[in-house]
């Protein structure tokens, strides 16, 4: 075997294992009980990993109050991904889930009866490099693009992943809970930095999944 075509499939090889490693949601120790979880379709059509006690109260809940989104576990800052655009995603989560709920029910600073209590967690910020594109797994193009990856030009998904733990107000049940992850506008390259901006589309839309899988629950 030549040299190329042996470097060529061992390009293969650890590009489509970190590829597949990136399509992974992995647990983050979040959520009181994973095991519950199954695949659910959501409002706009995406698919989570969620789980809601049958014995949901329908009806109850007329008030919501949302604890400040936390980091879990807590992510360590690089130059990519600085500090300043971990709690701008952190705030912007906030604001977008405090805009939706408050549509349907009244935002309270404290937990009480007949509230729902929201803990959501960021359990994932990354820029992984994208995966290989049909036209790349070519022999002619495989070593180019092999070498890029090491080079830092290729593109990089912006991903960010999320689990919820829903509770009653009263006596602190877990009632669901939930896995979200997406991936947000791409960064061209090593050395442009992640921005709250890159996510935000991925933030808003859960935060409109989880207000109309609320209305879906409480009727």
């Amino acid at each position: 075997m030549s040299r190329v075509p042996a470097l060529a499939l061992a390009v293969v090889g650890t590009l489509a294992l970190a590829a597949c490693g990136s399509n992974r949601t992995p647990q983050a120790g979040y959520l009181p009980d994973y095991s519950r979880l199954a695949p659910l379709k959501t409002a706009s059509g995406g698919q989570v990993l969620g789980w809601t006690d049958p014995r949901w109260p329908r009806g109850r809940y007329i008030e919501v109050y949302l604890a400040p989104s936390r980091f879990y576990p807590a992510p360590i800052p690089t130059t990519r991904i600085p500090q300043a655009t971990l709690e701008h995603i952190s705030h912007y989560y906030d604001q977008a889930l405090r805009a939706e709920l408050g549509k349907v029910m009244t935002l309270v600073e404290r937990p009480g009866p007949n509230t729902l209590v929201v803990r959501p967690a960021i359990t994932r910020v990354s820029a992984d490099t994208q995966g290989l594109r049909f036209y790349e797994w070519l022999p002619i193009t495989l070593v180019a693009a092999g070498v890029s990856s090491a080079a830092g030009i290729r593109d990089r998904d912006s991903q960010v992943a999320s689990e919820l733990v829903f509770e009653s107000g009263t006596s602190g049940r877990v009632i669901a809970q939930a896995m979200l992850s997406g991936t947000g506008v791409p960064l061209e390259n090593d050395r442009q930095v992640m921005s709250a901006d890159n996510v935000k589309t991925v933030l808003d839309g859960w935060a409109s999944d989880v207000r109309q899988t609320f209305v879906q629950q409480h009727r």
